[in-house]
């Protein structure tokens, strides 16, 4: 099989054998550099305003774990700044990067027990900017909402399965992890806000998790038992609009006139000032007018006696409606009725009153004799 142009120059390396642990970072030792640092870095980075009471607080924690290390920190409160340099003692040279990450996260809303590991050799950090991938602010927030899922749920999975800290603040998502992690981080999340779901990446790494402790499938392509998720691209029906085919004309349409040319047409363009006014006060006087015309004649309409015609109907309709209910006789009969049930009743109440009323006073008079 020939060889594919890409790795056509490429030499075999006797260094890198397979038991090389790419991914491994090795511990620093302080007697690896014992002469420490003959150049001044630096870093700085600057904060937002809600987050300086909360920096003012804990800047000695800081200043603590800074000095483990030999780094110099400052806080200026009145730029809104924060910086970090290395003095003449610090031995590791990639400390000062680690202190520019920690500071960095610092601003960023991450809290300080949190962004403190980021000085361990085994974590980093990655700053994911999002406030470009989407356009349309609404849309933007939809899609960061989605990212971090129902109180929370969907980025406890992204952390759990990556091993990550994950934090989503305003235009910014920041990742504290190992290396492994951090780029599953940002897949999931440009993928987030190009619409594609976050549960599909899940899925697919909760898969590559189980896949990983068998070790029958270590050597194996994985491709087969990995989900595929095509994208639906639904199209909303439009209704069917026929137009009428116009003519072909190679003439551009004729120009319209403008407000000088329709001024100059009328003859107002030639009128003087309080002459235009005039016109315009009149213009204004005959639409008020008719407007007030309308008006009167919608009231006099209520006035109006109806038609000879519409009177029988309504006639008519009333008789239809007396004759199938019941006649005057009967109602007359079932009121009276009524009425002397209602006396009986009130007849009994009351005779039943009294007997309540007179019973005790019987029984006091027999016990006095």
């Amino acid at each position: 099989m020939a060889e594919p142009k890409s790795k056509k120059h490429r030499k075999d390396k006797p260094w890198d054998t397979p038991d090389v642990a790419h991914w491994k970072i090795d511990q620093w030792k302080e007697e690896e550099n014992p002469t420490g640092m003959l150049e001044e870095s630096s870093f700085a980075t600057l904060f937002p305003k809600y987050r300086e009471k909360y920096l003012r607080e804990v800047w000695p924690i800081v200043t603590k774990a800074l000095d483990g290390y030999k780094i110099v920190c400052e806080l200026n409160l009145i730029e809104g700044s924060m910086t970090v340099r290395t003095t003449r003692k610090t031995s590791d040279p990639y400390i000062i990067l680690k202190a520019r990450d920690l500071i960095k996260l610092l601003a960023r809303s991450i809290p300080v027990n949190q962004a403190i590991k980021i000085l361990d050799d085994e974590v980093q950090c990655d700053i994911i900017k999002i406030g470009g991938l989407v356009r349309n602010k609404e849309r933007f927030v939809k899609r960061r909402q989605r990212l971090v899922g129902p109180d929370g749920a969907t980025l406890k999975a992204i952390e759990l399965l990556t091993n990550c800290y994950v934090l989503v603040q305003g235009n910014t998502v920041s990742a504290m992890g190992p290396y492994s992690g951090l780029r599953h981080v940002r897949k999931i999340v440009e993928d987030c806000f190009h619409n594609v779901h976050p549960i599909y990446n899940i899925k697919t790494l909760m898969i590559k998790r189980e896949l990983a402790k068998d070790p029958a499938l270590q050597g194996e392509n994985w491709e087969r038992f990995l989900p595929v998720f095509k994208k639906k691209n639904i199209q909303t029906k439009k209704p069917h609009v026929v137009r009428e085919k116009r003519e072909y004309t190679p003439f551009p349409p004729a120009q319209l006139p403008s407000k000088v040319d329709k001024e100059i047409e009328s003859g107002e363009y030639f009128m003087k000032e309080h002459e235009r006014k005039a016109m315009k006060k009149a213009a204004k006087a005959a639409v008020n007018l008719e407007a007030k015309e309308a008006r009167k004649a919608e009231k006099a309409a209520t006035f109006v006696a109806p038609s000879e015609k519409e009177t029988q109907k309504k006639r008519k309709r009333q008789e239809d409606v007396a004759a199938k209910g019941p006649s005057v006789d009967d109602l007359k009969a079932k009121f009276l009725a009524q009425g002397s049930a209602a006396k009986e009743k009130k007849t009994k109440v009351a005779a039943s009153v009294n007997d309540f009323v007179a019973g005790p006073v019987t029984k006091a008079k027999k016990s006095k004799k």
